[in-house]
């Protein structure tokens, strides 16, 4: 049947948390999952090649990759029944070979899967509680064993292969750690669990026989033939800060980041393990992948290097960008690069390097292509000048991708979610509807710009017309037409009454079509904005539309599982989906090809005139529902995105048309938008980059002729000793072969009668031992047959005595294991409330060592800034010694080559010598062979011996099992016993917490009581510091009237009346009583208010001196810190002084001080050694210095808690004093 076809040509995304999603096929090509399969990419080349999944996949689960890489097998869900098949890899398109199927198991997805060494064996397991180890011979499609494993909880399972042995499997989980044989049809344990059971959330085989194991508490376990042989636990990792982040706006902002992401994890979980050839790689932490290398010390694995995900510049929040769980971690086959996957669909590489080349501890991951989306994409849009598409996610991002070179142009993060976009058909503008406005984006060359913004809330669709003048935006159920140009609001087209969901253009730009939700598609005429024609179906909720060239026939798709085609306003035809859903359509400009999305992620490829049969072409390529869909202007291309964050780029083909559709020869604009202040700081960096250039250009060419002028000099002073070496060489060898002659004649005579002699020697001794040997071997073999039997009885009654020793003390692990789960669980709740304890008091601590820790940065970033001057000064030294030594190099060349001339006669004098040692060794082998057969003999006998001992000790050990028996019963009671004084010990503790409580309730009471008390005393003071107040201006006021009385004093009558008058206005008799009555209560006040405050004076006395207790336990702590800081600078020191002793020695070598003096005189400032840096005092006088720092530490530190003492003691003699006065 011909029709259409398409072929997937780059597919951008990665489908997240996929059981070993990452692997190398080659040193250039990974292999990842994407969409509803799997991708492989060449990292150089940039080609894409997918490899698509079975009918109806919903995504892979699961995959892994043969040792050989030829063969790729995949856990997939498709509808009600999982798939498990195997694909070869060996073709340009991958190949299915095999899927596995079996009647007796159940129809549970697997979670993980593994190849064994040799790729004949295939091990899958399902997910927990209930999960299921399975082995199969997959190219048999033969169910080779199973055999089920219980887990404590839900969680990650992993299985793998032993790397070396075909037959052994490891299985990790939530509670278990297992190690299976493979034999006879059958998986046998071979390991048995010691210890409480943790959850392993992933595993890697480094050996033969050892097995690494990470847990969701941090902890790394290595296990030796299943026995815990090294254990680790890693700390939770904060992000390394950078210099230039070290504001305090910023540091403000990290602290509150940090403190968010220590809240979502507690506790360091150890998501991802994977080994090489040095030790492995794990992910403690989110954004962070450790190295760990063997060492020959008691730690087995030693911490070398930390690499961090890098923060993504084009986010609203970078540094949560590099807060990602690490998911797979893979190397590639050569081991010079590392890949890893995380849980936001994102791919990252490093390249490795060896740690002695790395000085620093910290690197960083490039992302492996590009940034992808890592939510669900909701809108495409592509453009005719360019060959460029962009989309839209619900990750807040816009992106630019370039279809033909496969690589994404640009990217950038918003703070509001973006639901549709439209790409201008210049290429350099579009349109991006948020949920808050629509903006108007200029594409500029490294950015995206926002020019004009519009009062548009929640667009779900906007759309610029073919000619670029006009732009199209659903307002709700009103479709708003603007201007590109003057951006004015051209017309409004309404008449929906359901929400629009689609709208597309004419290719005249004359002529609008829309769909809405309530089954109703509308054309219209934007010269008179009225409808010209409609067609309404009630039924159907419309998700997509599509036109034809012509725009005289409509093509619509929604919620009735048809595909209709429209014209005339009618529906001319409906082709049913087949029981999917109908998502998206798009029509080819020819007219002859329509394209069709699912709800399942398949696309569907039809030609026109459509049928009613199921006359289509299906290609499962998307996990999520097929979100948008185009095809590019020349019909080349096919753009499709799902829910699953991936953008697929299909070519199309057309089988009607003879094979493959030939290219067009397009060619596109390649004008790009600029700031012209972009221009400005870009020509800047390049003058002031050239002037640079010139300088140091200057600066080298004086240096090579000062070197140039010394090497040759030196040159020619070689030369001469050389040839004077030489010649006396050549005199030597000649007297040396002159010698050798001589000795030659003397071994040749005393070799031919030591032959003699031995030969005869030999005769005598193989007669004498062969008459011994066969009365030897009688013996023996009567020996042989009754230690045989004897054996064979042990054997049998040891089997025995084993098998009900098995029994017992399985019957004795299940008791005693239940009693042990239900004490776990009641401990743990102790621990939970004594860590929320232990919490508050870290907060406390941290706040009293913070004062320390900045004084101790200051003083460290100092030595940090003289020992980089310092390094700078060694790396230029280190590249004039490697100038040097490329010369030397050139002249010890031609030296080795005259010296292998006289190697080589020195060779063939070996040669002879070693003849002559060989001989004289093959008589003393022949005497030694005379020693071991008379040794063999006394051998025999010491056998036959060992055997009668070893049946004595058979007996003795059937006694020593009895009594061993025994002793079991009383461990077991013995342990019963302290099980019961652990419970106790529990009950005692929570009696005690329970005290802590109420004691701590009644201390806050009391503390209440005392504010209250406090604040009622302080408002008796101020009430009688204001009638104090009152009282003070009574007597001025007195005072003033009777010095107006004083005047008076002549004149009787009138001083009369002026006595009375103040007599009237401040003498009344009421007040004299009330006075008298509130001095008797001020006086009982002051008496209580007097006890009480001493009573208060006890209680901070004892506050103060426990509180001093509390800083000196600190103050100690501070100075033990200071002594340890002191000593690491001392070391610092004196590796700095060992650093420039060598620096010097290597000078002296390649005699470069006698030219130092002309050197420094002619070279720039900025080449003179930093010399007063490294200068240090005596060691009597450093150590004086730092007994005084430390001393004035000391009495500073005495200071502030004689103040602190103070201050406490003030409170209590304030208000005292208050009170008496």
């Amino acid at each position: 049947m011909a029709g259409p076809a398409v072929l997937p040509v780059a597919v951008f995304g990665c489908r997240p948390r996929v059981a070993g999603g990452v692997c190398f096929l080659e040193e250039q090509v990974v292999l990842h999952a994407a969409g509803a399969g799997c991708l492989r990419l060449h990292l150089e080349h940039k080609w894409h090649n997918f490899i698509p999944g079975t009918e109806k996949s919903r995504g892979v689960r699961a995959l892994a990759v043969s040792p050989d890489r030829r063969f790729l097998a995949v856990s997939e869900g498709a509808g009600e029944q999982p798939v498990l098949a195997v694909y070869e890899l060996a073709a340009e398109r991958a190949r299915r070979r095999k899927v596995l199927a079996a009647e007796g198991l159940p129809a549970r997805q697997a979670v993980s899967l593994a190849f064994s060494p040799d790729s004949r064996f295939l091990a899958a397991a399902t997910a927990p509680p209930e999960g299921q180890l399975t082995c199969w011979l997959w190219e048999k499609q033969q169910l080779a064993a199973a055999v089920r494993v219980q887990a404590a909880g839900d969680g990650p399972c992993q299985v793998s292969f032993n790397p070396q042995d075909n037959t052994q499997v490891c299985i990790t989980g939530n509670g278990f750690f297992k190690l299976f044989k493979y034999s006879e049809g059958y998986l046998k344990q071979m390991n048995l669990q010691r210890g409480e059971p943790e959850n392993y959330l992933c595993h890697a085989w480094l050996s033969e026989e050892e097995v690494i194991c990470g847990t969701d508490t941090g902890k790394l376990s290595l296990f030796e033939t299943g026995e815990l042989l090294w254990e680790k636990s890693l700390e939770y990792r904060k992000p390394p800060r950078k210099p230039e982040e070290e504001t305090t706006i910023e540091y403000e902002s990290g602290v509150a980041f940090e403190d968010n992401g220590l809240q979502q994890h507690s506790l360091p979980q150890i998501s991802a393990v994977a080994a090489y050839s040095k030790g492995f790689a794990c992910s403690p932490s989110p954004g962070v992948v450790l190295l760990f290398e063997k060492t020959s010390e008691k730690e087995v694995y030693e911490e070398r290097q930390e690499v961090w995900l890098p923060q993504d510049l084009f986010s609203t929040e970078p540094k949560k960008s590099s807060r990602q769980d690490i998911t797979c971690i893979c190397f590639s086959p050569s081991e010079e690069m590392m890949v890893v996957s995380t849980n936001k669909n994102q791919l990252y590489m490093f390249t490795m390097f060896s740690t002695k080349l790395i000085r620093e501890k910290i690197s960083y991951f490039a992302y492996m292509n590009f940034p992808l989306h890592s939510n669900s994409i909701t809108g495409l849009d592509m453009c005719i000048w360019k060959p460029i598409l962009a989309t839209c996610s619900l990750d807040r991002s816009v992106r630019i991708w370039n279809y033909k070179t496969n690589t994404l142009e640009l990217c950038k993060e918003y703070q509001e979610e973006a639901y549709t976009v439209s790409l201008h058909p210049t290429g350099l503008f579009c349109l991006v509807g948020f949920s808050d406005k629509l903006r108007f984006v200029s594409l500029l060359y490294e950015d995206m710009h926002v020019f004009k913004e519009f009062a548009v809330k929640k667009c779900r669709e906007c759309s610029f017309s073919n000619g670029g003048h006009l732009f199209a935006v659903v307002n709700g159920n009103v479709i708003q037409i603007y201007s590109s140009i003057t951006f004015e609001n051209v017309t409004n087209l309404k008449g929906h009454t359901g929400k629009v969901h689609a709208i597309k253009w004419s290719e005249d730009d004359t002529k609008l079509v829309s769909c809405d939700t309530h089954g109703a598609v509308y054309e219209w005429n934007l010269l008179t904005g009225k409808k010209e024609s409609e067609c309404v179906l009630k039924t159907c909720a419309y998700s997509s539309i599509s036109l034809t060239y012509d725009a005289k026939i409509i093509f619509a798709v929604g919620s009735d599982q048809t595909l209709k085609e429209i014209s005339e306003s009618s529906i001319q035809h409906e082709v049913p989906a087949h029981g999917v859903v109908y998502t998206t359509v798009a029509v080819a400009r020819s007219g002859r090809l329509v394209f069709v999305g699912t709800s399942l992620g398949a696309i569907r490829a039809m030609k026109y005139p459509l049928t009613l049969k199921k006359d289509f072409s299906e290609y499962q390529a998307h996990a999520g529902a097929v979100t948008k869909m185009t095809v590019t202007s020349d019909d080349q291309f096919l753009l499709t995105a799902s829910e699953d964050g991936c953008v697929f780029i299909w070519k199309v083909y057309d089988k009607e048309c003879g094979g493959v559709k030939e290219e067009q020869k397009h060619e596109y604009a390649e004008e790009v938008l600029i700031m012209r202040s972009d221009i400005d700081e870009k020509s800047q960096a390049i003058l002031d980059l050239q002037i640079c250039v010139r300088d140091l250009q200057t600066e080298s060419d004086y240096e090579l002729r000062l070197k140039d002028m010394y090497c040759e000099g030196k040159i020619k002073a070689l030369e001469e000793t050389f040839t004077q070496e030489i010649d006396s060489l050549k005199t030597k060898h000649q007297i040396l072969q002159e010698e050798k002659e001589k000795q030659k004649l003397q071994h040749e005579i005393q070799l031919s009668e030591l032959m003699d002699k031995q030969a005869k020697e030999v005769q005598q001794l193989e007669s004498d031992s062969s008459q011994k040997l066969s009365m030897e071997n009688e013996k023996y073999q009567e020996l042989q047959v009754k230690s045989q039997k004897m054996e064979e009885e042990y054997e049998k009654q040891l089997h025995n005595l084993e098998e009900s020793k098995i029994k017992a003390l399985a019957e004795l692990k299940e008791h005693y294991e239940k009693k042990l789960k239900h004490k776990s669980v009641l401990l743990e709740e102790a621990k939970q409330n004594m860590r929320k304890q232990i919490e508050a008091q870290k907060e406390t601590e941290k706040q009293i060592y913070e004062d320390g820790d900045k004084e101790i940065l200051e003083l460290k970033d100092k030595y940090e800034k003289q020992l980089l001057e310092e390094k700078e000064s060694n790396i230029q030294l280190k590249g004039e010694i490697g100038v040097m030594n490329k010369r030397l190099n050139s002249l010890q060349k031609e030296l080795k080559d005259r010296n292998r001339d006289i190697e080589e006669m020195k060779l063939e004098q070996q040669k002879l010598q070693d003849i002559i040692k060989s001989l004289e060794k093959d008589i003393l082998a022949l005497k030694t062979d005379v020693k071991e057969r008379t040794e063999t003999i006394l051998e025999k006998e010491k056998h036959v011996y060992d055997l009668k001992t070893k049946n004595q000790e058979l007996q003795n050990f059937k006694f020593v099992l009895s009594y061993r028996i025994e002793e079991f019963k009383k461990q077991i009671e013995s342990r019963e016993n302290d099980i019961e004084t652990m419970k106790k010990q529990i009950s005692e503790m929570e009696a005690e917490l329970e005290k802590f409580r109420k004691e701590s309730i009644e201390l806050k009471l009391n503390i209440t009581q005392l504010q209250q008390k406090q604040r009622a005393t302080a408002g008796e003071v101020h009430k009688e510091m204001e009638k104090r107040q009152n009282m003070e201006t009574l007597i001025k006021r007195f005072k003033a009237d009777l010095h107006n009385c004083v005047r008076f004093i002549n004149d009787s009558k009138k001083m009369k009346d002026g006595i009375r008058e103040l007599y009237a206005k401040y003498v009344h008799q009421p007040d004299m009583v009330e006075a008298q009555a509130e001095d008797a209560d001020l006086q009982q006040q002051y008496k209580k208010q007097q006890e009480y405050n001493e009573r208060n004076l006890a209680v901070l006395r004892k506050k103060v001196m426990k509180d001093k207790e509390m800083q000196h336990t600190a103050y100690m702590r501070i100075m033990q810190e200071n002594v340890s800081l002191i000593k690491e600078i001392n070391d610092l020191r004196q590796e700095l002084t060992v650093a420039n002793a060598q620096v010097h020695d290597l000078q002296s070598a390649l005699r470069l001080n006698k030219n130092k003096k002309a050197i420094q005189d002619t070279a720039p400032s900025s080449e003179l050694p930093s010399g007063p840096a490294v200068l240090r005092l005596n060691p009597e006088m450093e150590s004086e210095k730092i007994i005084e720092m430390q001393q004035l530490e000391i009495q500073y530190l005495r200071d502030q808690i004689q103040e602190m003492g103070k201050a406490l003691s003030c409170p209590g003699s304030v208000s005292f004093s208050q009170k008496s006065s």
